[in-house]
C-alpha cells in the first residue's frame, strides 16, 4: 500500500480537520494511502496552527506527538493548485478525505514522496 510522510504536527491535523497537504510536486495518484508521521517537528507550523486553526480546540503536549509511525489512513481525492482550506499554500494540494486515525501507531521509516509499506504490516487495520 502506498503511504506518505508528514512532518508533525500536520500529519496530527489530517485527523483533526486539515483536509489538504501542501506539497511542491503534482501527482496523479488517487485512492486510499497510510499517512506516516515523520520524525521531524515544525515549530513555525505549530505556531501557525495554534494561531489560525485551534481557536476551540488545543494542539496536544509535544511529547504526545507520535513520530516515525504510520498512524493512519486516508483517500487522496484530488490534487489541486487553489483550495478554499486556510491550511492550503500550495504550490499543490493533495486533498483528502475519510481520514481514519489508527488505534496504534505502526512503526516505520518514512520517505519522501509516496512510498510503499507492505500489506501484511497493516492488514487488519485497513
Amino acid at each position: 500500500m502506498k503511504a506518505i510522510s508528514i512532518k508533525q504536527p500536520w500529519a496530527w491535523a489530517i485527523f483533526h480537520g486539515k483536509p489538504v497537504e501542501n506539497r511542491t510536486w503534482a501527482t496523479k495518484f488517487r485512492g486510499e494511502l497510510l499517512i506516516h508521521a515523520s520524525k521531524k517537528w515544525d515549530k513555525e507550523g505549530c505556531l501557525w496552527m495554534e494561531e489560525n486553526f485551534l481557536r476551540t480546540s488545543v494542539l496536544p503536549d509535544l511529547e504526545d506527538f507520535v513520530f516515525g509511525a504510520i498512524i493512519g489512513k486516508a483517500t487522496m481525492t484530488d490534487c489541486v493548485i487553489s483550495h478554499p482550506s486556510p491550511f492550503f499554500s500550495g504550490p499543490y494540494g493533495h486533498v483528502y478525505a475519510d481520514p481514519v486515525e489508527f488505534k496504534e501507531p505502526i512503526p516505520f521509516k518514512g520517505a519522501l514522496k509516496f512510498f510503499d509499506v507492505p500489506d501484511e504490516l497493516v492488514r487488519g487495520l485497513l
